[in-house]
């Protein structure tokens, strides 16, 4: 899940194609089935974005009353409204303390009560944790559609599938190894090593200590950070023909960072692409290598996953990033984004386990 805001968002209405009293208000390339009349272009409203938990008085005023997802009925969740897809909410609340017209980058969410939701953890995916400061952090990846204007058209980038599983975090240093998930990850914390552990098992199983070594050798690295997905029947819905619950679960290496001389630098696409074959480290598939263009993208998002093989089951998206690693002024961070499939996001019976 991305970085979370409920902000300030100028919009553009576009007509719902089979609705007469619904619109379409558009925030970046977000958007949202709104009241025919409620808006028109050029307001400025407030976006609540998927994964937001919202408080019970304000679900009332904004008539939502049994219409959001979760079983507290209280979180903003991808719908299709009348066929056509609908990503978060915008509205304009009563008593807001600030004028959405000139609130710049404002974070409305803690006036409103408005959180993120939090999956839960499956035991078989938690253990017990200690304090890892030198961890190296996951980051978050913003959505293309909430920032169009991430890459140029024409850029070279690579674009590789996005996997539906959860993100193990390995660092390696000499003074021994950490493993995490994104989750606890964000806090600093490692899972204590345990054979038994979900993350544990992938890491250990793929022998991905040892390659670890032998990128740092390669780079002269004091520390290196390789981040895969481990994926599989009971870790997420979406299984790709395997099962978490195996003493080998399935793994993907997706991206690798290394610190020299205390500068921390992830690596290119190539070079992540030449390391995983060379140690024989299992990697997410590359769908696209060519110029950024942003039709051919969202096509290549939808349609059945690659990694089995067989087609099992849809496919979660992409994640784009430039061929060269760079950063972005959009995010403040590097420049890496994700094109998520519609379908995934309003598939039933969905996880999204961290």
């Amino acid at each position: 899940m991305a970085t979370f805001r409920v902000t300030a968002e100028r919009l553009t209405i576009h007509p719902h194609g089979n609705a007469d009293a619904l619109e379409l208000a558009q925030v970046g390339l977000y958007r949202a089935v709104v009241a025919k009349g409620r808006f028109t272009t050029g307001d400025w409203a407030l976006y609540i974005p998927e994964g937001a938990l919202l408080p019970d008085a304000l679900i009332e005023e904004l008539g939502l009353v049994g219409r959001l997802a979760g079983s507290a009925g209280n979180r903003v969740k991808a719908v299709r409204l009348r066929g056509e897809l609908s990503q978060g909410i915008v509205c304009l609340p009563k008593g807001l303390r600030r004028d959405p017209a000139t609130a710049g980058d404002h974070d409305f969410g803690p006036e409103l009560g408005i959180v993120k939701w939090i999956p839960p953890i499956p035991v078989h995916m938690s253990g017990s944790v200690e304090s890892a400061p030198e961890l190296i952090r996951w980051i978050e990846i913003e959505d293309v559609k909430r920032f169009p204007a991430m890459f140029t058209p024409g850029e070279p980038v690579v674009a590789s599938e996005k996997l539906h599983g959860s993100a193990t975090l390995y660092t390696f240093s000499p003074d021994g190894d950490q493993v995490s998930s994104k989750g606890f990850g964000s806090r600093d914390q490692a899972l204590v090593r345990d054979p038994k552990n979900l993350y544990w098992r992938a890491v250990l199983g793929h022998e991905v200590p040892e390659r670890a070594r032998a990128v740092a050798g390669r780079f002269g690295a004091e520390r290196v950070g390789v981040f895969g997905e481990v994926f599989g029947k009971g870790v997420q819905d979406l299984s790709y023909g395997r099962s978490g619950t195996e003493e080998l679960p399935g793994y993907a290496v997706f991206d690798i960072a290394v610190v020299v001389g205390g500068v921390k630098r992830w690596l290119d696409p190539a070079e992540v692409g030449d390391v995983t074959a060379e140690l024989g480290l299992p990697a997410v598939p590359v769908l696209y290598r060519g110029p950024y263009d942003e039709e051919v993208l969202f096509g290549l998002a939808s349609g059945r996953e690659t990694l089995s093989g067989t087609g099992a089951h849809l496919r979660e998206g992409l994640v784009v990033r430039p061929a060269r690693e760079r950063h972005s002024d959009l995010t403040g961070g590097r420049a890496i984004a994700k094109f998520v499939s519609p379908a995934y996001l309003t598939r039933k019976g969905g996880t999204e386990y961290e």
